[in-house]
């Protein structure tokens, strides 16, 4: 646990719980609300191939839970931890760019 909240930046045991129920939270949430998008945009499980379908609902989700996972870390007072979390990952990715500070 003490390697995990030095890694984390964290004080408190508590803490590493209310991150992982926030990521819990997150991709079931984020998953929930991918569904009704898909539908809205036309696709469905029983009328687009899976080739076609899976790759366009997880390109859905992965913005939905970007969001998300800051919302709910807000909401459970994990904020920053989040905030920090989401912009190392958006840098790796190729936005490094847009989250500089000016």
């Amino acid at each position: 646990m003490e390697k995990l909240k030095q890694r984390w930046g964290i004080e408190h045991n508590w803490e590493i719980l209310v991150i992982i129920l926030v990521f819990g939270i997150t991709g079931s949430t984020a998953t929930k609300i991918a569904g009704p998008i898909t539908e809205f945009i036309g696709l469905s499980k029983a009328t687009t191939p899976g080739i076609i379908f899976w790759p366009i609902r997880i390109l859905l989700i992965f913005p939905i839970y970007q969001v998300l996972l800051v919302c709910f870390g807000w909401l459970f007072g994990q904020f920053n931890f989040f905030w920090k979390m989401e912009k190392k990952m958006l840098s790796r990715i190729g936005f490094k760019r847009f989250l500089e500070d000016k």
